[in-house]
């Protein structure tokens, strides 16, 4: 049983909902990483979603663009984010990884030779914006030969067809986008999220995610009351943003606000 199939088989006995921290690796320094990521799970992250550096995120907003940026400073590599997951590993043997990036360094390396890699270095889970199902045979068969999840993106736009076609392709979970935009942008329309959600799972018994326009603790428990799993990004690249230099501070602000979104989400 993989990571991600056995957390929430975990969270689904308990009458819980997956809490996915995401954070950009290597911001603002690749030398917190590895501690914020053992930092979030104390403070009660389910699934890690780490993203990995890039200089043209089309999906991202102007806080996890900035991440990136902080993060390429330091030449944070794919490489240098599979480290970090192996590091992150000999202490952490149970927390699922979902790395989420951008298909262009994936095929610098090679589909093969990061699959592999991948694997060994303990990631579970894999979400590439800009490589639609109809594209990714290749590196899907390399994914599945390593027993690791490829994640897609639904939208509010996403038709029921489209979505049935993404939901037959999917493992791991299924992440809905909850906003028509990019990350860190306008606020969140429950209503909308649950009838979408409920949409999605007539096509799927996999979990389903949530992510986007997520804030804060009121936010996250609307979210869990319908989502399997609710995906928290710009609200925590903020407060790294507003701390950088102080990795204490950064991760105290940070375990500070997924405690509160635990709590809420746990009610």
């Amino acid at each position: 049983m993989s990571r991600l199939h056995a957390c929430f088989e975990a969270l689904k006995a308990a009458n819980k909902t997956a809490l996915v921290p995401f954070v950009t690796a290597g911001d603002p320094h690749p030398s917190i990483t590895v501690n914020l990521m053992h930092d979030m799970v104390k403070a009660g992250a389910s699934v890690l979603e780490l993203g990995v550096p890039f200089s043209d995120p089309m999906a991202e907003g102007p806080v996890i663009q900035l991440a990136c940026e902080r993060a390429l400073k330091h030449n944070v590599s794919l490489t240098d984010v599979l480290d970090m997951v192996k590091a992150f590993r000999t202490q952490d043997a149970q927390t699922p990884i979902v790395l989420m990036g951008y298909t262009n360094p994936v095929e610098v390396m090679g589909y093969k030779k990061f699959a592999s890699a991948a694997a060994d270095a303990g990631v579970d889970g894999l979400i590439l914006v800009d490589l639609p199902p109809e594209e990714g045979a290749e590196l899907i068969s390399q994914l599945k030969a390593n027993e690791i999840d490829m994640i897609y993106l639904l939208a509010p736009t996403s038709t029921d067809e489209r979505i049935a076609f993404i939901c037959e392709q999917a493992s791991g979970f299924v992440y809905y986008v909850s906003l028509k935009g990019v990350t860190g942008s306008a606020n969140l329309d429950v209503g909308s999220v649950i009838e979408k959600v409920n949409q999605i799972r007539t096509h799927t018994a996999i979990p389903v995610g949530v992510g986007f326009g997520i804030r804060d603790a009121q936010s996250a428990a609307q979210v869990a009351a319908v989502a399997d799993a609710v995906v928290v990004g710009s609200a925590i690249v903020n407060r790294i943003a507003e701390n950088v230099g102080d990795p204490e501070k950064i991760s105290q602000q940070v375990c500070e606000l997924l405690v509160s979104m635990r709590k809420a989400m746990d009610k």
